[in-house]
């Protein structure tokens, strides 16, 4: 027994290791969803197009990478799933070389592919290396502990190379594209010489033994459910902490209405206008200069606040948001680790009942508060505070409750499948799509409705996902031959 643990420590450090990679990618279009809307005067429907590239992708690649795992292994898929996310950043990275949106939206699709097919490894890899049932939830929320890591440091590194508006350019972002090239390629070398266990081959052997099988993972009805729930779910941990960087970074009506002003001035007056491209110009590598020379996409954004056809925000500097949304990643992470903690004896739908619940009343708050009532916020290790909208920090709250749903959604949704685990993951990673498609609707809601009032969908899904929890995770297939 000993040492079958000792021999399986490795694997689950490789797994780890990969929870890692997906957040950090998963999470890059966020802050650039904030760059985007600076470079090419994307609105916030048109912002979260870069998570609808990549979370559209688990649709197209969901079922072949549960095929890719019954075929050729966990160890192969995890290692060509690497190779599709490098080349996927790189292409990130050109876009940023030649100033295209619609090539950037090609890289996070590329991006998408390859966290789909990673995602299908270290989920059930995990839950198997832990033997299932809450063990195998335990390692899980631990893994899910190392993801919200690098979920946490995206948003700050970003933001912090973002800099001052002016600054909100892919280029700019470029260091933080070559940290993920460099993690994929490491991980790459690492993951080729470690050994990792492969289940499924003792499956194929069974099943081509006993010949063609009638039943599924969709002949469960807990696992039907889950699916949804897993859907709505990655909408709603992406969507809180995007909606609300866009919220916090988009201009006031008062700001907005300075930018016009101050546009149309320069227009009408040459030699003020030249004045100020020198100014700029001398201090181009200054990163705390904020530009004087009010751009053409700046002036639409205003434009676009005054005539209604957006809603305006709070303002705040890229920099400054991003350790904001880090902060919803941080709680996530506390919430992973108490969830690791108390796995073992704590089980899976008590949990999910527990942070749905709370989740729901945190969103409550944060609709019906007004944005008047702002609060003190700590932004660094020494505790300096920023004023913001109370609403704000019930949003950064939620991270708490959506700290263990995925494992835990994933293990009520698989618990009892057996032989069926494999084919059941690539399921649940086309349903991994909802991170692109809710985010997306969310992105339209605030676009008519205003940004706090686009957290009536976030609500409707976890009030689901509370559902689920209680009753729809129940297994009522339990006569269908699993061994």
């Amino acid at each position: 027994m000993n040492k079958e643990k000792t021999s399986n420590v490795l694997p689950i450090v490789m797994m780890f290791a990969l929870f890692f990679m997906i957040a950090f990618v998963t999470g890059l279009p966020s802050p650039m969803g904030v760059i985007v809307a600076k470079q090419f005067g994307a609105t916030n429907f048109e912002s979260q197009l870069g998570f609808f590239a990549n979370f559209i992708a688990y649709a197209f690649m969901g079922i072949p990478a549960g095929l890719m795992l019954k075929k050729i292994g966990y160890k192969k898929t995890a290692l060509a799933a690497i190779a599709v996310g490098f080349t996927g950043v790189g292409v990130q990275f050109l876009s940023g070389q030649i100033g295209t949106f619609s090539v950037y939206l090609i890289g996070a699709f590329i991006s998408g592919f390859s966290m789909c097919m990673l995602n299908a490894v270290v989920n059930p890899m995990l839950n198997t290396l832990g033997g299932g049932g809450n063990k195998g939830n335990q390692l899980i929320q631990f893994g899910g502990s190392i993801n919200s890591v690098a979920a946490t440091i995206t948003p700050m590194l970003v933001g912090y190379l973002m800099g001052a508006e002016a600054g909100r350019t892919i280029e700019k972002a470029n260091p933080a594209l070559f940290l993920a090239m460099g993690i994929f390629a490491l991980a790459f070398v690492v993951l080729a010489v470690v050994r990792i266990p492969e289940p499924h081959k003792e499956r194929i052997v069974k099943a081509t033994v006993d010949g063609k099988d009638k039943h599924s993972p969709l002949s469960f009805r807990h696992f039907i459910l889950g699916t949804i729930a897993i859907f709505v779910y990655v909408g709603v941990e992406i969507g809180i902490p995007s909606t609300a960087n866009l919220y916090m970074t988009a201009f006031t009506e008062e700001v907005a209405n300075e930018k016009i002003a101050e546009y149309n001035k320069q227009q009408s007056d040459a030699e003020y206008l030249q004045q100020l491209m020198i100014e700029d110009e001398l201090n181009v590598t200054n990163e705390t200069y904020v530009q004087k020379v009010i751009g053409q996409d700046s002036y639409q954004k205003a434009q676009d606040i005054i005539s209604g056809k957006t809603v305006p925000g709070l303002n705040k500097d890229a920099g400054l948001a991003g350790i904001i949304v880090g902060l919803y990643w941080l709680l996530m992470l506390v919430g992973r680790l108490i969830g690791a903690s108390v796995g073992a004896k704590v089980s899976s739908r008590t949990m999910m009942t527990t942070v749905t619940s709370a989740g729901l009343v945190f969103l409550a708050l944060a609709i019906f508060l007004p944005v008047n009532m702002t609060v003190s916020i700590p932004i660094n290790f020494a505790f300096e505070t920023t004023q913001m909208p109370i609403s704000i920090l019930f949003i950064v709250l939620t991270g708490l409750s959506t700290s263990i749903m995925w494992g835990s959604i994933f293990n009520l949704a698989v618990e009892g499948l057996g032989k069926y685990t494999e084919a059941a993951s690539g399921i649940f990673m086309v349903m991994v799509s909802g991170g692109g498609i809710i985010p997306l609707i969310q992105g339209g809601v605030a676009d008519n409705f205003g940004y706090m009032n686009s957290y009536w969908v976030m609500f409707a899904c976890v009030a689901y996902m509370l559902w689920y929890a209680v009753i729809g995770s129940k297994n009522v297939n339990k006569d269908i031959p699993t061994d």
